[in-house]
């Protein structure tokens, strides 16, 4: 059985953050992969206001371990005071993607 992989989601505000931030990760090795989506319509509140925009979303996968690390450097280099990170886990991946994802996200 391969390491515990999970997928960190965030939001940006724009798709060249995104690709931006994604590559960072991927370079570093705290993602192995990015899948950068279509743009999204986000609704929430924020500062007693209510906002109405676009945002790029993100999924970056890595291994349960690294997840706090990622996130962390995803702050340092993100636009947004606040952004939108967190883990989403996985329960059941194949043995062999898995072990790429581990394998990728070398200490």
């Amino acid at each position: 059985m391969s390491a515990a992989i999970v997928t960190v989601y965030a939001t940006f505000g724009s798709a060249e953050e995104a690709g931006r931030i994604a590559r960072i990760l991927v370079e570093e090795r705290l993602a192995a992969c990015a899948n950068l989506l279509a743009p999204c319509r986000s609704i929430y509140r924020w500062q007693g206001a209510i906002e109405d925009g676009e945002e790029h979303p993100c999924l970056l996968k890595t291994r349960a371990d690294r997840a706090d690390a990622l996130i962390a450097r995803l702050a340092e280099l993100h636009s947004y005071e606040v952004p939108a990170a967190m883990v989403w886990p996985i329960a059941s991946a194949l043995d062999e993607y898995a072990g790429w994802v581990g394998a990728e996200v070398a200490r």
